[in-house]
């Protein structure tokens, strides 16, 4: 089982800090976001990724190429250069970066990794982060009959609920309904290679609206609900908000 991560879009909505650097690669807690969404899959035994890079890729393959020396304590001899590593970082990963061009969509990305993933893999988003039990995710999704399984999280109304009458006046309001819920994707894909080396794929197509809403049409798709925490990082207030939970106890730390 490998874990196949999108990492290669602008992340227009927080040039604050993407100007320079991918959007999972901005740090929390002194770690690039995707270092903590590798530890979620690392703490259910998930230790081959594939990284779908793009925009300033470069800077996804200088840390992983960096990663063992950066985090390591070592010894050189500076007459011939000769480095011996006194400890290794305790991250065991296999990693396959893929520059997958500037300006593909999600499902051309997904698609030029095909040749590195086996007959099943996870697709995450590289600027999410959960508690998700990936285990039982990958046990859903294999007890199910789909080639896909989506997870899903309840999503809280975020505005008042009005009801108009037919005269135009306002007959009801309610404050943000606490029982007026709708799920919404979150990630955490579980794919069987199969069905995607079977679709008929067009030109730069997006996950999301081409390929995936074409498996939902013809009902492959399963449904896994994550009840616990997760939590995407769009904005710089979404930042500054994982940075205070580092801080206090990380809901998403698994490890």
């Amino acid at each position: 089982m490998k874990a196949v991560i999108l990492a290669g879009g602008y992340g227009t909505r927080i040039l604050e800090e993407t100007s320079s650097k991918p959007k999972p690669m901005i740090l929390i807690g002194g770690h690039p976001l995707i270092w903590h969404l590798m530890k979620i899959f690392s703490s259910a035994g998930i230790n081959d990724f594939v990284i779908c890079s793009g925009f300033k890729s470069e800077v996804i393959k200088r840390y992983f190429l960096d990663y063992h020396l950066v985090n390591s304590d070592f010894s050189i001899a500076l007459g011939n250069g000769n480095v011996e590593i006194l400890n290794s970082p305790p991250e065991n990963w296999n990693v396959t970066v893929v520059d997958t061009g500037l300006q593909a969509q999600t499902g051309e990305r997904i698609r030029q990794i095909l040749p590195y993933v086996g007959k099943e893999f996870i697709v995450a988003y590289g600027d999410t982060l959960a508690d998700i039990n990936l285990k039982s995710l990958v046990d859903f999704h294999r007890s199910s009959t789909k080639d896909i399984t989506v997870t899903v999280a309840t999503q809280p109304a975020a505005f008042g609920m009005i009801s108009v009458g037919s005269d135009h006046s306002v007959t009801k309001f309610t404050e943000k309904p606490e029982d007026t819920m709708s799920f919404v994707n979150r990630g955490f894909f579980v794919v069987n290679r199969e069905c995607l080396d079977t679709y008929s794929w067009g030109q730069n197509q997006s996950w999301e609206f081409d390929v995936f809403s074409e498996f939902v049409h013809q009902g492959r798709v399963a449904g896994y609900r994550h009840l616990g925490f997760v939590q995407s990082m769009d904005t710089l207030k979404e930042r500054n908000m994982l940075e205070e939970l580092w801080e206090t106890g990380a809901p998403w730390k698994t490890w």
